[in-house]
């Protein structure tokens, strides 16, 4: 299945049917009177947040979704049928957007949560509704109120407790296949990874979800190599691992590098919490180890944990680590609990 997280796709709720203009005919009854019934109300355009998705695939090849409008209303006091409403089915996590791609109209984390996209028309009155003590014989009908047609951008933002951040090749993927079932693409030339992938991590009795995206670049801000247009889906996690490759001249300029580009993309996802990694330990000797550590740990000012994914030095350690920012937000979201409302 291809990865595919924004589409633009076209809604229209459906039309009210119109009101009927009739009078009563029946033998031996000479004034029945009017009896023309209302028109349905038009189907309702929904989007709903559901398990088992994690790409917005399906919009590629359907990007128009039309509501039914209702009946019109019939004679013998009879009304329209409603028009059938449209649910849209999106993975968890994904924002609703206005065409302007800028504003947020809705934004579905949880499975089961919906939001009303477009209501469908009021169906127009029947004659019989206007009926009064002096005028007895109306011989007027409302129509029916029209759809509301908008254009939208759903963007899915991958829902995952951790994810990884740093550089091509910085080794992101190679850990991630090593501490979960995911079987990201590895291979020793830059930009191997070019869709985000998940897995889950088990630790110590717990589990909990890792995202790998796309390796960042200086200029990722502003368009170079794949962008920021994957940070996106690091953005709703609660701790980010920023892996550093070891084997690197430089570790602190790509650490900075790193940094300076989550910095530009959103202050928020700077201010999140981080753990730094000094990667692909198993290459380095003892000396330049701890030259290169040192050197890291002067650059983010704080500490720096050592691992390497291949012979899997200091990994348990790392995940231990990550279940340490994770536990909390866990308990925090079962104690605030509440039920959703749109």
């Amino acid at each position: 299945m291809k990865f595919l997280d924004l589409a633009k796709v076209y809604i229209r709720s459906g039309g009210g049917g119109a009101g009927c203009v009739s009078f009563r005919r029946e033998k031996f009854i000479e004034y029945g009177g009017p009896d023309g019934g209302d028109g349905g109300r038009g189907g309702d355009v929904w989007a709903e947040a559901v398990d088992g998705l994690n790409t917005l695939i399906d919009f590629r090849y359907q990007q128009h979704f039309f509501a039914k409008s209702g009946q019109h209303g019939m004679g013998s006091q009879r009304t329209g049928a409603s028009g059938d409403d449209i649910v849209l089915k999106v993975p968890a996590g994904t924002e609703i957007l206005d065409e302007d791609q800028e504003t947020v109209i809705a934004d579905l984390t949880e499975p089961g949560q919906r939001v009303l996209l477009a209501k469908g028309g009021n169906g127009g009155f029947g004659n019989l509704h206007f009926k009064t003590s002096t005028n007895r014989a109306p011989r007027r009908a409302n129509p029916g109120l029209p759809g509301v047609e908008r254009t939208l951008w759903l963007r899915l933002k991958l829902i995952a407790d951790a994810g990884l951040v740093g550089l091509p090749n910085a080794g992101k993927s190679t850990f991630l296949a090593a501490v979960s079932n995911a079987r990201p693409k590895i291979a020793d030339y830059p930009f191997t990874t070019l869709v985000p992938n998940l897995g889950v991590v088990g630790i110590d009795g717990h589990e909990f979800v890792m995202a790998d995206i796309p390796g960042l670049i200086e200029g990722a801000s502003e368009g170079r190599g794949l962008g920021d247009q994957f940070l996106g889906h690091v953005e709703r996690s609660n701790v980010l691992l920023h892996l550093v490759d070891g084997t690197s001249d430089d570790v602190a300029a790509d650490a900075r590098t790193i940094l300076t580009e989550l910095a530009a993309y959103s202050p928020v996802l700077a201010e999140k919490p981080r753990i730094t990694v000094l990667n692909k330990i198993d290459a380095l000797d003892d000396e330049t180890r701890a030259e290169r550590l040192a050197a890291l740990q002067a650059e983010v000012g704080g500490p720096v944990m050592t691992m390497s994914g291949v012979s899997r030095e200091g990994v348990t350690e790392v995940l231990r680590a990550l279940w340490a920012q994770i536990e909390p937000t866990r308990a925090t979201r079962a104690d605030d609990a509440e039920p959703w409302r749109p």
